[in-house]
């Protein structure tokens, strides 16, 4: 048997105060899309800002429905919307702002794994890492650099 281990890197900053003035503001419409959530049953609000290599920001939020299967997540909304709108354009950043309808929420929150993937899918179009900035709803900020940091083992094209 053989051990593998993997290590990665994430930068934490204690608030968005401490993110550059463009990163800060692309968070900020990311907060105000998680405001715009149709999350009725839930109640968990998760917006999505992201930017592409034209200027583009595109913006997502999730959606809800009585059907849960039938519902979507914010950061498939807007990378879906991206590539459906901007299919040329890359991916360079994604900014995700999650927290409960009812209180603050200060844990970051990361991408679900169906999001990861989906995320991945880009990352492995454009032959290139997509920075991934994460919070709740105040507090702390993760960065990484790529996706591969929150999934090492990517299911990708090659596997098929």
């Amino acid at each position: 048997m053989k051990q593998i281990t993997f290590t990665t890197t994430f930068s934490v900053f204690d608030s968005l105060e401490e993110l550059d003035v463009k990163d800060k503001t692309i968070m900020l419409q990311a907060i105000e899309a998680r405001k715009k959530a149709y999350a009725p049953y839930s109640k968990f609000q998760v917006g999505t800002a992201i930017l592409l290599d034209n200027g583009e920001i595109i913006l997502g939020s999730n959606q809800e429905n009585a059907a849960y299967p039938s519902g979507l997540c914010a950061e498939r909304v807007a990378i879906f919307y991206a590539g459906a709108n901007y299919p040329d354009a890359k991916v360079l950043k994604l900014f995700i702002s999650a927290s409960p309808k009812d209180r603050e929420l200060e844990d970051p929150i990361p991408p679900c794994g169906s999001c990861r993937q989906s995320i991945a899918e880009y990352e492995m179009k454009q032959d290139s890492g997509i920075e991934i900035y994460f919070m709740g709803s105040k507090g702390k900020v993760y960065h990484s650099n790529s996706l591969q940091n929150l999934l090492p083992f990517l299911f990708e094209k090659k596997h098929l």
